[in-house]
């Protein structure tokens, strides 16, 4: 699974997730991609199981480019462990994802197929997203 090699902070903030994506939003590599039209976190194991949509779909053909990293941790505390005594150790990492993101772009395969995988990998994506085409 997807995980940053090494990390100058080890844990990070939870932050906030204002506004659009600016940065991403464009498709550079594929004719057809995979646009986000909600926010939140994508976890790798969600990464994974969108990726693996899209190329059991395309049987293999065409390209894929995954255009999110996880690059933020996420804290875990174990269960049935008391409120207090510090931040848990870290459990997993996360992409966070803005309105206008380009999540996956896909390559070398005809429309109809392309539509039909990008719209499976969006069923594993836990906010609204859209089919988007290279003008």
């Amino acid at each position: 699974m997807l995980e940053p090699r090494k990390e100058k902070y080890r844990k990070q903030f939870r932050g906030r997730m204002k506004g659009k994506s600016v940065r991403g939003s464009t498709l550079n590599f594929g004719d057809y991609g995979l646009k986000s039209l909600g926010r939140g976190w994508l976890t790798t194991r969600q990464i994974e199981a969108a990726r693996k949509a899209i190329t059991h779909q395309t049987k293999r053909q065409g390209k894929v480019w995954i255009r999110v990293f996880p690059d933020k941790p996420v804290t875990k505390k174990p269960a049935g462990v008391r409120m207090g005594s510090g931040k848990g150790a870290v459990d997993h990492h996360v992409a966070v994802v803005t309105p206008g993101r380009i999540i996956f772009e896909l390559a070398g395969v005809d429309e109809a197929i392309a539509s039909e995988a990008i719209k499976r990998a969006g069923a594993k994506i836990p906010f609204k997203t859209k089919f988007v085409k290279k003008e």
